[in-house]
Order: C-alpha cells, then sequence, then structure tokens
C-alpha cells in the first residue's frame, strides 16, 4: 500500500486559548486572530493536491476547515473522533484556578499521568487510543493521496509522539501552535513524521488578502 501524506493543521485561536482556559470538548469559535490565521493557512496550502479534508466537528476546527475547503470548492467532513480530549469538569476553568481548586488532580494532570481522567473526561491512553484509531481509519481511506485534518492542540500532541515514539507522560519540547502545519506520513505500520511546526505563512506578509 502506497503512504498517505496527512498535514494536520491546530483549529486557528480562540479567546479562550488566550485566556488560557481548557476548552475540551465545550465549543468554542474562532476570535479574530483565529479568522485571520484560517485563512493564512488556507493560502499557504492552496497548491497543494488535497484528495480530502477531516475536521473535529467542534467550531473552531470546523471554521479553520472551512477556510480551507471553500477556495477549493471542496465539502469538510466531519469526524467526532478527531475532538479534542474531553477534560470533564477543567472545562471552562483557567489552569489558575485548576491549580488552586483541585490541586490533587491538577498534580496528576500536570505530570501527565496516562490513567488519570478528570471527573467527566478522558485519560490520556483512551484519548490517544481514539485520536490514533481516527487519524489511522482516515489515512487508510486515501493510499498514495494527500490529506488534511484540523483538530486540536492535544490531538497534534498526540499524532507527534505516535510518528517520533514520545511516550504519553514525556515533558513535550516540541510546539502546538495554532494553524502551524505539521507534515506526516501513514502506513499500515503506523506515522511517521515530515516536518512539524511550520508557521511562516504567519509571517510572511506576502501572504496577506487585500481585505485582511
Amino acid at each position: 500500500m502506497e503512504a498517505t501524506r496527512v498535514i494536520a493543521v491546530r483549529h486557528g485561536e480562540t479567546a479562550w486559548n488566550v485566556d488560557t482556559r481548557i476548552q475540551g470538548q465545550l465549543d468554542i469559535g474562532l476570535n479574530d486572530t483565529g479568522l485571520w490565521q484560517a485563512r493564512r493557512v488556507a493560502r499557504a496550502l492552496e497548491e497543494e493536491p488535497i484528495a480530502a479534508i477531516y475536521a473535529s466537528d467542534l467550531s473552531r476546527a470546523w471554521q479553520t476547515a472551512q477556510a480551507i475547503a471553500q477556495p477549493r470548492g471542496m465539502a469538510v467532513a466531519a469526524d467526532p473522533g478527531l475532538r479534542e480530549r474531553a477534560f470533564g469538569l477543567f472545562e471552562g476553568r483557567t489552569f489558575a484556578d485548576i491549580d488552586a481548586s483541585l490541586p490533587a488532580q491538577a498534580r496528576l494532570w500536570r505530570t501527565r499521568d496516562p490513567e488519570f481522567a478528570p471527573e467527566g473526561g478522558e485519560s490520556l491512553l483512551t484519548f490517544k487510543a481514539r485520536v490514533t484509531g481516527t487519524a489511522a481509519r482516515l489515512a487508510a481511506r486515501h493510499p498514495g493521496e494527500l490529506i488534511v485534518l484540523v483538530a486540536h492542540g492535544g490531538v497534534m500532541d498526540v499524532l507527534y509522539r505516535t510518528a517520533t515514539g514520545q511516550e504519553l507522560q514525556a515533558p513535550r519540547t516540541w510546539a502546538l501552535g495554532n494553524a502551524a502545519i505539521n507534515r506526516l506520513l501513514w502506513t499500515p505500520q503506523g506515522f511517521t513524521l515530515v516536518g512539524w511546526a511550520d508557521v511562516g505563512h504567519l509571517d510572511d506578509d506576502t501572504l496577506d488578502e487585500a481585505s485582511a
């Protein structure tokens, strides 16, 4: 089977990203910066031979994916398997609030305990299984083609760890920027990393739309 090329994109910025507030599976839309970032990533990918675009069904990812799809006349396929990790009672709270009000759970979260799940949420083990299973299922539909997956920071983190063999508890030393372009290959043997955290399209003024 030929490899599937995968471009994985985190959604553009939201107000809750700025506030360091846990979004999880709450449906938060893009802010003005996020909408701008979505347009920029769309321009950066305009020459790519994309066969399909899949996105989390949460608004922030869906809006970003639509920005990529619309100039091409393509449809976006929603897949809830690409949603952010469910954080249960953490959702809607700031990092500082979680540290102050739930110190024992905050410690397990901060130390990346693979089996810890906030009340009503997912453990890292469950989340990883969901993300890798979904991404592999989607990639397997497109041997020899290029697909785009638009999702969330936690999803990007799982894909990076999976492609590079990093353990779930390993400290993160890689970027998970909003609207960054990340490239992987998938074969039935798994994912491999091609390139990560390309944000040149967010700095280059030549990509600005006249109306931006």
